[in-house]
């Protein structure tokens, strides 16, 4: 029976630590840091002499998948950004593409789910393990027919419990910041339910291991699901220490994934929604005259000025004084809501809409084929998951990338990121709030959006002229 069990685990890959002296035997350790991982997560057989042949197009294979599924630039090479990934925190199990369900597709026949919390850990008081536990939940249970109801004795479908080294499933924990946690798919007995390592520092923030994170990315297994490629995802196998917890949001490809099994919400008639965890108000539809409204992308388009918020825009031209506002899907329905950036490049007539770790190309009502890429094509490095905001200067062909605090700069004419970058937003645009929702280049000054103020920035003097409201643009 055990041998039919398909065992998540969340863990660290097994590398040497001790210090080494001299570029051979570095590079020995990284060579068998790379064999073990090629091996254990992308199905490498071979001996250490044959991995070491660098001519071999079965190794240069392997790392190019590797770096393609985990968002690197496929070179085959063990560079250091590849050598640095394969050193992090990740799940044991080996890596597949985008959404995927278990091998022969099992699932619950009911849609109805009950759990337990069998145990507690010592970390956290019982309400804020019950509290993590119900929200990792509702993630799943906003999104499909499922229902959940909690049990406090007898046999639940899905029984959590924390634990430490061999607890009873043959398949014992390791320590502290190893093995995080485990879950079995769907079924009966042992199967459905979640180990959690006690030996971790489970918290509630980010300054542990936090359980809602890890509970929520079980779950996923427990109904069923595998590892997604997307960065974005929840079941990308690599713990992500630096998801936004508060405003929490599925991606839309753990959204298909778990959809494809069990379909969408009864009375979903419309595109499934990205929900929206711990967040008032967060389906409704956003009022243009809010002096709260803040935009998640901004844009133009052929002499218009397009305005993202959640699953609508606003759409401004000369010729209209009343500002349009539609659904997203009702223009292109093939592209995500709640994007992350757009701006559109005058001399190819096209827009580039952001989400996550893609982005698409629009032209008018169209979406371009080819799409969606990966964010890292056109130059960021590996450890970049999203853009907050951009904007391409039509005079001077550059492209600003806003992430967090620092900016990068990308040369159309080159297609290539420009060199020097990423620099401080601090630096090159004193004044501007350093977390940019959008920005906008229009009547010789930039835009910048932060929240519900816009900073009017004038390039030439390298000064805010004048703070607004974001939606003044809407006549507000």
């Amino acid at each position: 029976k055990m041998r039919l069990v398909f065992l998540v685990l969340l863990c660290l890959p097994v590398c040497s630590a001790y210090p080494l002296s001299g570029a051979a035997k570095q590079e020995d350790s990284n060579r068998d840091l790379a064999q073990q991982y090629l091996e254990n997560y992308y199905n490498l057989k071979t001996d250490v002499k044959q991995f070491r042949r660098k001519e071999s197009n079965l190794i240069v294979k392997k790392i190019r998948r590797m770096q393609k599924f985990l968002g690197l630039a496929a070179t085959g090479k063990l560079d250091s950004d590849t050598l640095e990934v394969m050193r992090k925190p990740r799940c044991g199990v080996p890596d597949v593409g985008h959404f995927h369900t278990f091998p022969g597709i099992p699932k619950w026949r009911k849609t109805h789910l009950t759990y337990r919390i069998v145990n507690y850990t010592p970390d956290l008081p019982r309400d804020a393990v019950d509290s993590a536990v119900e929200k990792a939940v509702k993630v799943w249970e906003e999104v499909t027919p499922l229902t959940f109801s909690r049990l406090y004795e007898g046999e639940a479908d899905i029984m959590i419990s924390f634990a430490v080294k061999e607890h009873g499933d043959f398949y014992p924990f390791d320590g502290s910041g190893h093995s995080l946690a485990h879950a079995y798919p769907p079924g009966p007995g042992l199967y459905g339910d979640i180990h959690f390592d006690d030996d971790e520092k489970w918290t509630e923030d980010a300054s542990g291991t936090n359980l809602f994170l890890v509970a929520a990315h079980e779950l996923g297994h427990s109904l069923g699901l595998f590892h997604s490629a997307n960065t974005e995802a929840l079941m990308y196998p690599l713990y992500n220490s630096f998801t936004e917890l508060v405003r929490f949001r599925l991606s839309q490809d753990d959204v298909n994934g778990i959809q494809s099994l069990y379909g969408p919400p009864p009375a979903s008639t419309e595109e499934p929604l990205v929900p929206t965890i711990s967040v008032p108000s967060g389906s409704g539809t956003p009022a243009k005259c809010d002096p709260a409204l803040s935009f998640d992308a901004i844009s133009t388009l052929r002499g218009e000025y397009l305005f993202f918020k959640d699953r609508y825009f606003w759409r401004r031209s000369h010729w209209n004084s009343e500002p349009e506002f539609h659904l997203i899907s009702a223009f292109w329905p093939s592209l995500p809501s709640y994007l992350d950036a757009a701006y559109e490049v005058n001399s190819r007539d096209t827009v580039f809409i952001f989400k996550g770790n893609e982005f698409w190309a629009i032209r008018g009502n169209e979406v371009k084929a080819g799409y969606p890429r990966g964010i890292h094509t056109l130059g960021f490095p590996p450890n970049i998951r999203k853009i907050d905001a951009a904007v391409s200067d039509k005079e001077k062909k550059k492209t600003y990338f806003f992430v967090e605090d620092k900016y990068w700069r990308f040369d159309e004419n080159s297609q290539s990121m420009e060199q020097g970058f990423p620099r401080l937003i601090a630096d090159d645009f004193p004044g501007v709030e350093p977390k940019v929702d959008a920005v906008l280049q229009a009547f010789g000054f930039f835009y910048f959006f932060s929240g519900s103020s816009q900073f009017e920035f004038d390039p030439n003097a390298r000064m805010v002229t004048h703070i607004l409201k974001s939606n003044s643009w809407l006549h507000c």
